[in-house]
This record gives C-alpha cells, sequence and structure tokens, in this order.
C-alpha cells in the first residue's frame, strides 16, 4: 500500500510538471523575450505634407515587395478622403490610410520594431474634386501589436499627427483599420490593410511568387443630394444596408471584379503563395481556387497553424491564411469565394498564366470591358447581368443556351419583359411567345431568379441603356 502511495505521488508531480500551466515556454512563444513595453504614443499639431504613404516596408496589394531586411520599419499611413471606383460607373466617397484601398500592406518579420506615424488629412481637398465628405476624427489599430489601445490607438483631429512604436512578436497576417467609432462606417469605407509578419527565421517552404489578396465589402447608394464626379453619379455609404448586414459589393482588393481583368500572373509548374485577409466588416470568405489544391493552408498566416491539401478556407472578418498551391499546367485559375452571393457581388479573380487571358464564359465571370451605363439602376442592372446572366446570354455576340438579349427592349414591350423576369415559369403556361422561345432554345426553360420589383427594374434600364448604344459598343 506504501509502495502503491510513493508511486502515485511521484506521478501526480510528473504530470504536474508536464501541464501546461508549468511547461516552459518555448523559444517563438516566450513572452518573457518579448518587447512589451514600447515607449509612450506622441501626438502633435505638426502636418505631414508630403507623400501620403511612405516606407521601404510598403507594398501596393496585389503585388508584394520582398522583404525590407533593416530592424525597424519606419512606415507613414496618412488618412485621407478621396473619390474611388469600385466598379464601373460606381465613384464611392471613401475614407483611406495612404490614399489607397485597400491600404498598402506592411512587411515585416518577427522581432522588427515598426515606427508608425499618421497624420488626418482628411480636411485635405481631393484635387480636382470637391471634399464629398467632412473632416472626422481617425485612427489607427494595428491587430499585429501587444500594445496599449488607449494610448497608441487614440483618435486624432484633423490636422494633427500621431506617432508611436511596437514590436512585432508574433509571426501571421494581421489586419489594420480605423478603431475611431463607428468602427463599422470606417472600415466599409476603406480604412483597411493588411500586415504581413514572417517568422523570425523566414517561411518553411520557397515559391516562385507571391502575392496579397484583401477580401472586403461595400454599402453604397446614389448620393441623395445627386452629386455627380466626371458626369457620373457620387456613391456614398448606405448606414441601412451596412447595419444590416447587406452588402452591395463584395471585392478582392478593393475593386468589383478587379482581378478578373487584371490577374496575378504565374507560369505551369511554379508553387505560388497567397496571402489571403477577409477584413470584413461583417462577412465571412470560403476563398477557393478553382483547378488547384492548396497544398500548405498556414491559418492566420503562422506556420505552426499548418493544414496540407485544402479545398477552401473558411474566414471569418479580420480572419487570414497563406495558402501555397501549384499550377498544374497552362491556363486561367478561379479564385472566388465559394459563397456565391458574395462571388456573384465581385469577389472573384483569376491566376493566368496567360498574359491576357482570354474572354471565358465562367460562372459569375464579368464579359469584357466595354461602356458603362450612368444611371444607377442601369449600373446595377448590368453588375446583376454580368454576374447572374452570362453563363446562358450574350449582349451582341450570338445565341447563347439563351437568346442575345441585344434589342431586347425593342423586341418586347416593358410589360412583358417584366413579367418575364417575375415568373417566368407562369408566362411558359400562357404566353405564345414564351413557349416559342421555350421550343427554340432547346426546351431549356430559364429558372426564376426570385427577383424584386427594385431589381426587375434595374434590368430593365439596363436593357434600354444597351439598345441606345451603338451596335459597335456591344
Amino acid at each position: 500500500m506504501r509502495g502503491r502511495l510513493v508511486t502515485a505521488v511521484v506521478v501526480g508531480i510528473s504530470l504536474a510538471a508536464c501541464s501546461p500551466s508549468s511547461a516552459p515556454p518555448t523559444g517563438n512563444y516566450d513572452t518573457s523575450k518579448m518587447d512589451l513595453k514600447p515607449v509612450p504614443a506622441k501626438v502633435s499639431a505638426e502636418r505631414h505634407t508630403g507623400a501620403f504613404a511612405e516606407g521601404a516596408a510598403l507594398s501596393i496589394v496585389p503585388e508584394l515587395k520582398p522583404l525590407d531586411l533593416s530592424p525597424v520599419k519606419t512606415i507613414r499611413l496618412d488618412t485621407t478622403h478621396k473619390i474611388i471606383e469600385i466598379a464601373p460607373g460606381v465613384k464611392f466617397s471613401a475614407w483611406t490610410f495612404g490614399d489607397h484601398v485597400p491600404g498598402p500592406t506592411v512587411r515585416a518579420r518577427v522581432g522588427d520594431k515598426i515606427k508608425f506615424s499618421m497624420t488626418n488629412r482628411s480636411d485635405e481637398p481631393v484635387p480636382g474634386v470637391r471634399l464629398t465628405a467632412a473632416p472626422m476624427m481617425h485612427s489607427m489599430d494595428f491587430h499585429a501589436a501587444m500594445v496599449s489601445p488607449q494610448d497608441k490607438y487614440r483618435s486624432i483631429a484633423p490636422g494633427q499627427t500621431i506617432e508611436f512604436e511596437f514590436t512585432l512578436n508574433y509571426p501571421g497576417i494581421f489586419m489594420y483599420h480605423c478603431g475611431t467609432p463607428m468602427i463599422l462606417e470606417h472600415i466599409a469605407s476603406g480604412m483597411y490593410g493588411a500586415v504581413i509578419v514572417e517568422p523570425r527565421n523566414g517561411y518553411p517552404t520557397k515559391v516562385d511568387r507571391e502575392y496579397v489578396v484583401i477580401q472586403s465589402e461595400f454599402y453604397v447608394k446614389p448620393d441623395p443630394g445627386k452629386q455627380k464626379v466626371d458626369g457620373a453619379p457620387l456613391y456614398v455609404l448606405d448606414t441601412d444596408r451596412l447595419r444590416a448586414a447587406q452588402p452591395t459589393h463584395t471585392v478582392f482588393n478593393g475593386v468589383h471584379n478587379g482581378m478578373v481583368k487584371q490577374p496575378l500572373a504565374a507560369k505551369a509548374g511554379e508553387r505560388v503563395r497567397i496571402h489571403v485577409l477577409n477584413v470584413g466588416p461583417s462577412k465571412t470568405s470560403s476563398f477557393h481556387i478553382v483547378g488547384t489544391i492548396f497544398d500548405r493552408v498556414w491559418m492566420e498566416g503562422n506556420p505552426d497553424n499548418q493544414f496540407r491539401g485544402m479545398q477552401t478556407v473558411l474566414l471569418g472578418s479580420s480572419n487570414s491564411a497563406t495558402v501555397e498551391f501549384m499550377i498544374p499546367e497552362d491556363g486561367s485559375y478561379i479564385m472566388v469565394d465559394h459563397h456565391f452571393a458574395n462571388a456573384s457581388q465581385g469577389a472573384i479573380g483569376l491566376v493566368s498564366t496567360a498574359t491576357k487571358p482570354p474572354a471565358q464564359e465562367l460562372e459569375h465571370h464579368n464579359m469584357p470591358a466595354s461602356a458603362t451605363p450612368t444611371d444607377p439602376d442601369a449600373i446595377a442592372g448590368k453588375q446583376a447581368f454580368e454576374s447572374k446572366c452570362l453563363a446562358c446570354h450574350s449582349v451582341g455576340q450570338g445565341k447563347k443556351l439563351g437568346p442575345d438579349l441585344a434589342g431586347v427592349s425593342k423586341r418586347r414591350s416593358k410589360d412583358w419583359l417584366a413579367r418575364w423576369l417575375k415568373e417566368p415559369e407562369k408566362m411558359l403556361q400562357t404566353d405564345a411567345d414564351a413557349k416559342a422561345l421555350l421550343k427554340e432554345f432547346n426546351n431549356l426553360p430559364m429558372p426564376n431568379q426570385s427577383l424584386s420589383d427594385a431589381e426587375i427594374k434595374q434590368y430593365q434600364k439596363y436593357f434600354e441603356w444597351i439598345d441606345a448604344q451603338p451596335p459597335s459598343s456591344h
């Protein structure tokens, strides 16, 4: 009995020694060796008047410059209010870091010190365009930092400058954003970006290409004051849709279908690394690339958090991942949010081996660049058509699974089109023209898209705009 008691005590002591609370910290995560006491932030009335973004560690998405080997990274990201185009014909009154949406990407490594400064320049007029948003308070919140938010992330007024520094203690892909209330509105207006923090000794794998893809949402509406920019309607933040988490656009790197027109370059046989960040502010991303498999996935961009052979990466708001994959053969590989409601709003791009990929009939793929309407309903109808209808219909390019829609507003009455878009299945039961179309196109009925009256109006406005253009523009 006594022997058993001694054995039990020894085993208990051994288990306690191995418990997480008493285990010795590993070198990579030893908090006793981390810099957790940076110097206090400094706020001044000194205004910076040069470039809006400065620093050797900065890159503009999707490119990622090689790592700057300096152990101290000095960066400046000033805030501005400016007009950006988030989709053809959609000019949005945005708020920015470094005059870009997304803001410039910061690249560094564990152990590096970031010396950051920011002037609130939201009171400076945009060259050639009247000021579209009132000057306001702004701030900076770095998810990569371990600092006092009350000291470092304080809001500063227009004309003020804040300076602070911090050391990068963990590897990963971290979001930065404005932390001034209402934070939701500041992020949705464009104030976000990424910090890529490499492990202290670099990544464990070698790649041929490296990119950054940032997914985000826009919530916009035509300016109630009917302001225009270069003849096009000005769009402003739709706060009702924002609070209801109903985005009008979900995009990669700030532009609706932007990386379809400007794909990420690669070659057959190459290994590609993409740092993916979903900044939200409110939706989840299911990042997927058609035609390959993620050989390695490092959740939050940290190689310690590794998965192998994944098809899709699920990212909540402010979550990130580094994905690596092979390009098996020549072709265009579709990057998409597999939550296809998001893809239909513009969260799509290409990794392509072609210098200029040919036009393709891809689901949720935008057609080649064309003229853009200026009427807000026609713009919305164009985006909906190019997201949902191009698989079956063309505009001036001939028949596909369904009829060519060039001239449709002249062939059909407005009432007929509205009824067809609203309830095609009922039209096929009673309307002779609808029955003739079904027979002509191999008895493939058009599915009911469950369109609202407002959406039907948008389609009709787009069709009317198409038919008012010269045939060569189709």
